[in-house]
């Protein structure tokens, strides 16, 4: 089973998330994700995170506290959310193979860094659905 660590990263008036779009291996062509990525070996959850963030993101963080976590049968994955802290960097400037060129990806279509204000969370596509929804509950209850 494949094990992913995310982050729930409040940036300005939002959350950073990665907008994918035109992704030919799922055929979806507009959704968002949260940034995060893949347990490398040798790797914490908390590792992961930080190096995935700064990868994607190309930003610096600190990882506060486990959020939510989902074990996600359909696609052999468990899945860790973290909220986390900015700490320095510009948004946008992640080099991680997404970003690279690399030809592996070229099937995954776009990954794009973004802050989408919390308001707007709720009207997104946001994945998981079920992650999404423990957020959209935690931002009324005033939580971020």
């Amino acid at each position: 089973m494949r094990v992913r660590s995310a982050a729930i990263l409040p940036m300005e008036d939002g959350l950073a998330l990665i907008h994918r779009t035109n992704n030919k291996i799922t055929g979806m062509t507009d959704y968002y994700t949260f940034p995060g990525g893949g347990v490398e070996a040798e790797e914490t959850l908390e590792q992961t995170i930080i190096r995935e963030i700064k990868e994607e993101l190309g930003v610096d963080i600190e990882v506060i506290e486990k959020l939510y976590e989902l074990d996600n049968k359909e696609i052999g994955q468990m899945e860790y959310f973290f909220l986390c802290k900015y700490i320095s960097g510009k948004l946008g400037t992640g080099d991680g193979p997404e970003f690279s060129g690399d030809p592996k990806y070229s099937n995954r279509g776009n990954y794009i860094p973004k802050i989408v204000e919390r308001e707007n969370i709720e009207n997104i596509n946001l994945l998981p659905s079920q992650i999404k929804a423990k957020l959209v509950e935690d931002i009324k209850k005033g939580r971020f």
